[in-house]
């Protein structure tokens, strides 16, 4: 099949989002189909084969993301020939969605949309000034009338189709997880990265790698730190990543004098570093209860790193007691509680992390793509277009 892909966001902007496309993308070519992706253009974009870039501005408030300028989006979809093409996929619900729906239905073409993020629980921190109350419900009302202006929708877990369904989106949902390039995560060396930022090989680390973003609760892990320093004062948290919280939180390392325990190394590249760094963890923590599906507990996993986090929303379908993890109760003494033993005991934590890798493997990119290429097929034999 040939798919047009149309998303908001995309490598180099490194995020979620743009991981699940980049491992979709490369599935489906692994399976003999090709894909072409519209998306932002950003400062130092390697130009690729079949991504069309286009020029847009930073986001207010978010300047790591770039919104698309309207008329050059348009531009570059109707240069496309649409017989090249069996199905539009849309990833992301602003710009992208608009001009892919637009085009879908010129075209006589399926669509399908991605329904990657749970907004209702992300525009609050980045529109403070306006009710919290008011912005779910604009989130929600939003995410409806999208959802229902395609023919099918992909929700990455079970909770996320929950949530769809309580929003009233009538469409048909799919629940099919992003999978992981396992290849990516079959190899990793923690103690050559230790030695690069000067972690001592016998100190117990924990870490966490993603977005630095209000939305991932990072601050409870500051939290969850300070409270496991008081047994293991040598701890440290490694923070891999970047985004918008990372000010607030490195004042919130300050506050609470936790400036020799939590080290932020930034955006790490992604084939040899990311992997080392997970590898250099004794324990990878995770708080978010946003998230739709958590791909880097899989990531961790698939490295054998053991893996502590909150089961909350997506990370609810990924997160099994005992296989790779250790699902922690919601309140800071009792994550530290679940989390200082693995700290302590190199052998526990390395048995949690090697019972962790089998069950990663089930969640491979060719499991999952095979899903997507399934309701693509659906769709295209049915002769179904885009909802009018």
């Amino acid at each position: 099949m040939r798919i047009l892909m149309v998303s908001d966001v995309y490598f180099p902007r490194v995020n979620g989002v743009s991981t699940s496309i980049q491992t979709l993308r490369q599935a489906l070519a692994a399976a003999g189909h090709t894909s072409v992706l519209v998306a932002p253009d950003y400062p130092g974009a390697q130009a690729e084969a079949d991504i069309v870039r286009v020029p847009g501005w930073p986001v207010p408030r978010d300047p790591e993301d770039r919104l698309m300028h309207l008329r050059a989006l348009a531009a570059a979809l109707d240069a496309l020939n649409p017989a090249d093409f069996d199905l539009v996929h849309i990833h992301t619900p602003f710009l992208a969605h608009r001009a892919g729906v637009r085009w879908a239905r010129k075209h006589q073409l399926p669509s399908v949309e991605t329904y990657h993020t749970l907004f209702e629980e992300y525009f609050h921190h980045y529109l403070p000034f306006l009710p919290k109350a008011w912005l779910a419900a604009a989130a929600r009302m939003i995410s409806r009338k999208e959802c229902d202006g395609v023919t099918a929708v992909i929700a990455p877990s079970s909770a996320m189709k929950t949530a769809l369904e309580a929003y009233g989106v009538t469409s048909p949902i799919h629940i099919i997880p992003t999978g992981i390039r396992m290849a990516d995560f079959a190899n990793c060396d923690g103690p050559a990265f230790r030695a690069r930022h000067g972690i001592d090989p016998a100190r117990p680390v924990m870490s966490y790698v993603g977005r630095v973003a209000f939305e991932k609760n990072i601050d409870f892990l500051l939290a969850v730190t300070e409270t496991v320093r008081r047994d293991l004062p040598e701890v440290l948290f490694v923070i891999a990543g970047e985004g918008p919280a990372r000010a607030q939180l490195e004042r919130a390392v300050a506050k609470r004098g936790l400036a020799d325990n939590v080290r932020f190394v930034g955006y790490l590249e992604r084939k040899t570093e990311l992997p080392a760094c997970y590898c250099a963890a004794d324990v990878f923590v995770f708080a978010s209860k946003t998230e739709t599906q958590g791909l880097v507990l899989l990531e961790a996993m698939a490295l054998g790193v053991p893996v502590v986090a909150l089961a909350e929303m997506g990370t609810k379908d990924v997160l099994h007691e005992g296989a790779g993890c250790r699902i922690a109760p919601d309140d800071v003494e009792g994550f530290a509680r679940t989390l200082l033993p693995l700290l302590q005991d190199r052998a526990a934590a390395r048995a949690l992390g090697e019972a962790g890798k089998p069950y990663a493997a089930g969640w491979s990119e060719g499991r999952m793509a095979d899903a997507v290429i399934g309701l693509y097929r659906q769709l295209g034999e049915a002769g179904i277009a885009c909802a009018a």
